[in-house]
């Protein structure tokens, strides 16, 4: 896996030079005051719970942070506020909510859901009934987006497929993500909620991917097969009542390569910042910003006493 990643990591650095430059032509720059998603502020005035809590990462280059400032992933800004952080989510984080709160990020940047399978659920220690989980995944974009359209498509590297090329290997990613749910669950004797993202689109919904500025190849059924993998994702969270998916495509459209394009159905005339790094499949800080406040919005839902959420 290491020399696989690795080579990975070699194109995509060959590609981020070129995107630099088309990003800054194209007026694709991060807002001095983006409209992110409103969190509600207070249900985090007092704790969500007493006793040990375990904050898990899982997945990708979104959970491990890649390209974000120190400390602006959204995974660490679940624990903490950064310094600097906006006013309205002062005192806004899971270690406000949870007094005993150890967090643990084994997320790999570049990994797909074969990996997140084998190398990090399945070597997850268990955890005591004394334990509660809360677990962040996010899973499966690099299976779409890799390999760039430098090799064949394949499972788990599905760039280039046709959908009926791509359909067996989308049945073994939902195969997959089953045994990632479970299996995490397993490891939570004493219980757990999982929060599980969907796949963002940086198209805009267009599926012009051609057009990112990057070397990457046109990708006719890119659109459709994106679509098929968060069907996988909503139904998953659907069947489990621990599992809970976090909508960041949804809130990431309009915010891609045509942000500045009036006539896309996403346009934000309010706000049309551009919230994904340089080499496209991550976001920059100001995406992270949001994506960090979109899984606290579904975190205050299912894990806030009710009379907190009641209120507000």
């Amino acid at each position: 896996m290491a020399s696989d990643i690795g080579a990975k990591r070699t194109r995509l650095r060959a590609a981020t030079a070129i995107i630099l430059m088309v990003v800054a032509i194209a007026g694709c720059r991060e807002a001095a005051n983006p409209i992110l998603p409103a969190v509600p502020k207070g249900a985090f005035t007092r704790p969500w719970r007493d006793g040990k809590v375990v904050l898990v990462g899982i997945g990708d280059s979104i959970t491990d942070g890649y390209g974000a400032s120190e400390g602006r992933s959204y995974f660490d800004m679940l624990v903490a506020n950064p310094p600097g952080d906006a006013p309205e989510m002062e005192g806004v984080s899971l270690g406000a909510v949870f007094p005993g709160l150890h967090a643990h990020n084994i997320s790999q940047s570049y990994s797909t859901s074969i990996q997140h399978l084998t190398y990090q659920v399945e070597r997850m220690a268990d955890c005591g009934e004394d334990t509660f989980g809360v677990v962040v995944i996010t899973s499966g974009g690099n299976d779409v987006i890799h390999d760039y359209g430098a090799t064949p498509p394949r499972d788990g590297a599905m760039y280039g497929a046709t959908l009926g090329q791509a359909q067996p290997w989308i049945a073994a990613y939902e195969t997959r993500l089953a045994a990632i749910l479970d299996g995490v669950t397993a490891k939570f004797p004493g219980g757990c909620e999982i929060f599980l993202a969907n796949i963002y689109d940086p198209t805009d919904g267009v599926g012009d991917i051609e057009h990112a500025g990057l070397p990457l190849p046109a990708w006719k059924d890119g659109r459709v097969i994106l679509g098929e993998m968060n069907g996988v994702i909503a139904r998953a969270a659907a069947a489990r009542k621990n599992v809970h998916m976090v909508d960041i495509e949804s809130a990431f459209l309009g915010h891609g390569i045509h942000a500045r394009d009036r006539r896309n159905a996403h346009y934000h005339a309010d706000d049309p910042s551009y919230w994904y790094y340089e080499n496209l499949e991550d976001p920059n800080d100001t995406g992270y910003d949001a994506i960090r406040r979109l899984f606290l919005i579904e975190m205050a839902e299912v894990l806030a006493p009710d009379d907190e959420v009641s209120s507000l």
